[in-house]
């Protein structure tokens, strides 16, 4: 919900920066807090790894997925405040409306995080926090 958020008030970016700063921290939060969460699985996956391929197979790649997740996370991050420092968006040399870092960043999150839950929506209904 705060990806939806920071992604609809990208467009008031410049009139109300606040709303879209504090929805985008929230966010940013949020993916930490996941993160975190995800300690006790980083920690068994490094303890399981000498075991069967395919299980070492799978594992590697949700690490590599939640790193990547991580990057692109910070990169909208590092990005957005950049922007809101220099009071205008970073040009990158690509076409209308993606010439703007921080908001093809964001457009890759949306992507990514898309893809992300649906690769994930089996576990998703099954898991809890610990």
């Amino acid at each position: 919900m705060t990806a939806a958020g920071v992604l609809a008030t990208l467009t008031i970016l410049y009139i109300r920066n606040a709303i879209h700063a504090d929805i985008g921290l929230a966010f940013v939060g949020l993916v930490i807090v996941h993160l975190v969460q995800r300690r006790r699985t980083v920690a068994r996956m490094m303890s399981q790894f000498a075991r069967v391929r395919s299980f070492a197979e799978r594992r590697i790649r949700l690490t590599a997925s939640d790193l990547l997740l991580a990057f692109i996370t910070l990169n909208v991050l590092v990005s957005g405040v950049l922007d809101w420092s220099r009071g205008e968006p970073i040009q990158i040399p690509l076409p209308r409306p993606f010439d703007r870092w921080h908001f093809l960043s964001g457009v890759v999150l949306v992507l990514y995080l898309i893809f992300h839950v649906w690769h994930r929506r089996k576990r998703l209904r099954r898991s809890r926090i610990q």
